[in-house]
């Protein structure tokens, strides 16, 4: 089983990669599921918000069509942050998701990648913060399966990445609360792209959530473009195998299905 299970197309507001493109594109990789998981984020400033109608016809007019030659699931990337959460929870409510992943990318309406939320604060203080608010979404939203790129702070922190020490803790909350309720993490592949110096999330994480017994993993690419698809995955899954996860998940009707790592 070879499965990418975060992939964005031209719903997408940061895309431009039709849909039937990517599930050929799959196909020619020899990939055997993906799971489309395009962006909505709800804010006081946000237009990322897919257009799930149109989306969903899509879908089910590619799955029709490729039915024989790749699965192909129903997902989304819900951008959360803590004053949304009632907005989600009306849209998951009116679709038939096989598979939602938890993401953060503000804080209080502001973006990381321009430093808005970054600015005035320090490393820690924006560090922590962020964890924080992904804690506080979890205790209040429970319609998801993974997180997703926990540690994407790291993508847009000017000062390079924050040490472990200092967001362990709360980093521990999470993963302890996820396992708890039944959910897993996602191992992102962006991180090649975004020239990070560790795996995302990093293996210090990835470690804590094996030694807390933590199962549930998911692959994903994290893919807007064809040549992201599906890329990087033999190396990222031989470092999982040396922190000793022997399995990853696809996932149906919000329910995990374990595979071995091939």
């Amino acid at each position: 089983m070879r499965a990418d299970y975060h992939v964005h197309s031209a719903f997408s507001n940061d895309s431009q990669y039709p849909m039937e493109e990517v599930v050929k594109h799959a196909i020619e990789l020899g990939l055997d599921e993906i799971c489309f998981t395009d962006h909505t984020d709800y804010g006081k400033y946000s237009d990322v918000v897919c257009d799930l109608p149109a989306y969903f016809r899509e879908i089910r007019r590619c799955q029709a069509l490729y039915q024989d030659k790749i699965t192909i699931k129903t997902g989304a990337e819900f951008g959360m942050q803590v004053h949304t959460v009632d907005q989600f929870e009306a849209t998951y409510a009116k679709y038939p998701f096989d598979f939602i992943i938890l993401s953060c990318h503000l804080v209080n309406d502001l973006e990381f990648w321009n430093q808005d939320f970054q600015r005035g604060k320090t490393q820690t203080e924006y560090n922590l913060a962020y964890y924080q608010e992904i804690y506080d979404v979890m205790q209040h939203y429970d319609h998801y399966s993974v997180l997703g790129h926990l540690d994407a702070i790291k993508r847009d922190d000017l000062n390079g990445c924050c040490p472990f020490e200092i967001t362990e803790a709360i980093i521990d909350k999470i993963l302890r609360h996820a396992i708890q309720h039944h959910k897993g993490i996602e191992v992102n592949t962006s991180n090649f792209r975004y020239h990070l110096p560790d795996l995302t999330p990093c293996r210090d994480i990835l470690k804590r959530y094996y030694d807390l017994g933590g199962k549930i993993l998911t692959l994903g690419s994290d893919s807007h473009k064809e040549e992201h698809l599906a890329a990087h995955f033999p190396y990222v899954i031989g470092e999982l195998k040396k922190i000793g996860f022997t399995q990853y998940c696809t996932f149906t009707d919000m329910e995990p299905t374990f595979h071995d790592l091939p």
